[in-house]
């Protein structure tokens, strides 16, 4: 009988450079989307601001990621096993990050919004990952 629980299985030590990818990629999509809507003066005089903005997405991102499968070992195997796990991890972190945000965080959720950020977020998770297996 395996004496590991699930969440241990669903983590692999070989994946710790996928996790952190991950959130910078994040990190990077959901500030490049706000410069689009808010100029980089607003960004310097209210600091804290970016926080709002990924704190939805990142808290859906730890809660579903690690269930789906993103960080187990196969994840950390190759680019085909890899982009389709952080995909299907993206599509219910979002959803949580969408709730979140609308009810806790108070920001807007348009469905043109729900779109881009899902697709976005999509390519650009999918795309990281298929670069870091190219290059590693």
């Amino acid at each position: 009988m395996d004496d590991q629980s699930f969440l241990a299985r669903r983590l692999d030590r070989a994946a710790a450079p996928l996790a952190i990818g991950d959130v910078l990629v994040l990190m990077a999509f959901l500030t490049a989307g706000t410069l689009s809507h808010r100029p980089a003066e607003f960004l310097v005089n209210n600091p804290t601001y970016l926080l709002g903005v990924w704190a939805p997405f990142l808290i859906g991102w730890f809660l579903v990621s690690p269930l789906v499968g993103a960080y187990a070992a196969g994840a950390a195997e190759t680019a085909k096993s890899s982009v389709p796990l952080v995909v299907r991890s993206w599509i219910p972190a979002a959803a949580i990050g969408f709730v979140l945000r609308a009810f806790v965080f108070r920001g807007g959720v348009a469905p043109t919004f729900v779109a881009v950020i899902l697709v976005t977020g999509a390519v650009a998770l999918g795309a990281w990952r298929a670069l870091y297996f190219r290059i590693r």
